[in-house]
């Protein structure tokens, strides 16, 4: 399309036919500082912003482009005259968010290419270059034809990867631009674009399942800094890197995944299989600690929210989980049930390779942090006021760091080590005690009363999963209940409610129960 090929755009109604050229001429009026100029310029832009994106649409990439790049180069222009004859801010704001918009436009029009680029190269129809010849001369075309130089080519691939990886990957970066004041130049979306998660591996059929195996140095971290209920549950457990690390600090673990890789906890249990986005809720208060795959985030956070409401939930995440507010599910998860803590890497962890991965092993292109949900006693999470806590660590001081006591669900303060900070004394970083099973079973032997009303046959295996408590425990609460007459074992070694346990789970409320067990265990004595 050459300077004097004239585009008929309109806006509100109006109707202006123009030429490349005479918005050319529009950025040399910008560059002059003609004010009456760069106002006429910034509202003819709206019309030609809209016109690109009309033609983006109707599937005219060629002209797209060229009238979005033009648009982006003119409104640059009148943005940086607009500063410099100190414009109203008003007006300056207007330019960059019409520069921002010709930006969106194009880089779509440039993934688009590299789209069909890479269609044409699969079909022969595009030669991949190098001697002989690939494609024969009367069925090839060549990049010029497609509207895109060699040059560029490289570059809008790795945008197009980029955006594969993260659909809203163009509007994320160019809205947080703005939103901080900062110019949303072609300059800073192509270097987000060369950092980007997955801009040099995988597409969406490549990542599969999602598989990208946690750090230890992560789990090294929270381990250090939380403490959760004693039995917790893995719904994402891979080949097991946070399975391990919470079995061996004492966690009792029940794990599933979307994909049967043959994973047992420590007592031999098979992971569970299936989809956690249609799981429910089975035994409840247990605590959650995973690393979502990445494709369902959002969704995957608030499922767990509302439907198993955990005491306390640890997922690792993109940093950039904090922003965003066009998902229904990040707003939820983010704004009306906010996380408490939020532990940002300053080191970036060892990066996550998908699994099968035998490429060259990159560096971390990505900032991560652990997103930590407490349940309030009112079930509410959160502060309020979608607030919480930011907490920056460097994932290296941790790594010889013991594991905080299981069961306890507490958190310590980032520990500094001795002579960094004259203040921190050596009981600043004491570890949780950990609870006698005798205090165990006073605590958990209401719900293991009221869990009789299942009327299903169990050992201790099975009343450990169905309350969450660890096999020692489990079996003390069997041996007390059976004391007291609450239970009987039939012939095939499986125990029963009696007739007065029965009786008492369906008269007693939780309170009475324990008051009951204590005045027993008192009188016993």
């Amino acid at each position: 399309m050459s300077d004097d090929t004239r585009v008929t755009i309109s806006a509100g109604g109006v109707s202006l036919d123009t030429t490349l050229g005479a918005m050319q001429q529009l950025g040399k009026d910008a560059k002059a500082g003609k004010l009456p100029a760069l106002q006429k310029d910034v509202a003819d832009l709206v019309a030609v912003v809209e016109r690109a994106r009309s033609l983006l649409d109707a599937g005219d990439v060629e002209r797209a482009l060229k009238l979005s790049a033009v648009a982006y180069d003119q409104a640059k222009a009148a943005a940086g005259s607009a500063e410099r004859v100190k414009a109203s801010r008003d007006l300056i704001d207007k330019a960059r968010r019409m520069q921002a918009d010709a930006l969106k436009i194009e880089s779509m029009c440039y993934v688009a290419m590299a789209d069909a680029v890479d269609e044409a190269q699969a079909k022969g129809e595009i030669s991949r270059g190098g001697r002989p010849k690939t494609v024969p001369d009367e069925n090839g075309f060549t990049l010029d034809e497609v509207g895109i130089e060699r040059k560029q080519l490289h570059a809008a691939r790795q945008l197009r990867n980029a955006v594969r990886a993260e659909p809203e990957f163009v509007d994320r970066f160019v809205d947080a631009r703005m939103s901080e004041g900062l110019e949303p130049s072609r300059a800073a979306l192509k270097k987000a674009a060369g950092h980007a998660v997955g801009t040099n591996t995988a597409t969406k059929d490549e990542r599969g399942d999602d598989l990208y195996e946690t750090p230890i140095e992560a789990m090294r971290t929270l381990l250090a800094l939380e403490s959760f209920g004693l039995n917790v549950l893995e719904p994402s457990v891979g080949k097991g890197a946070i399975l391990r690390p919470l079995e061996d600090a004492g966690y009792e673990m029940t794990i599933s995944d979307l994909v049967d890789r043959g994973i047992t906890n420590r007592h031999g249990e098979c992971q569970g299989v299936g989809d956690f986005l249609h799981s429910i809720a089975e035994g409840g208060g247990w605590d959650i600690v995973t690393n979502p795959p990445y494709g369902v985030a959002n969704a995957y956070a608030a499922h767990a929210l509302r439907e198993h409401k955990p005491r306390k939930m640890a997922l690792l995440l993109n940093l950039n989980f904090m922003c965003g507010f066009e998902d229904r599910d990040r707003q939820f998860v983010m704004d009306e049930c906010p996380p408490s803590r939020v532990y940002v890497f300053t080191r970036r962890l060892p990066m996550m390779h998908r699994d099968g991965w035998d490429g060259n092993k990159a560096s971390s292109q990505m900032n991560t942090a652990w997103f930590i949900w407490e349940r309030n006693e009112d079930a509410s999470y959160g502060n309020g006021w979608s607030s919480w806590k930011t907490i920056r660590v460097d994932w290296e001081r941790y790594q010889d760091e013991k594991p905080l006591a299981p069961g306890e669900g507490d958190h310590m303060p980032p520990i500094r080590r001795m002579g960094d900070d004259p203040r921190v004394q050596p009981e600043d970083a004491r570890e949780t005690p950990r609870k006698t099973v005798d205090e165990r079973v006073d605590e958990e032997i209401s719900r293991a009363i009221l869990w009789l009303k299942n009327m299903q046959p169990f050992d201790s295996g099975i009343l450990r999963r169905g309350i969450g408590v660890r096999d020692s425990v489990a079996v003390a609460l069997i041996e007390a209940m059976a004391a007291n007459g609450l239970i009987a074992q039939g012939d095939d070694g499986m125990w029963m409610p009696t007739g007065e346990g029965i009786s008492l789970t369906a008269s007693a409320n939780a309170a009475e129960m324990v008051a009951a067990w204590r005045a027993g265990k008192a009188m016993a004595a």
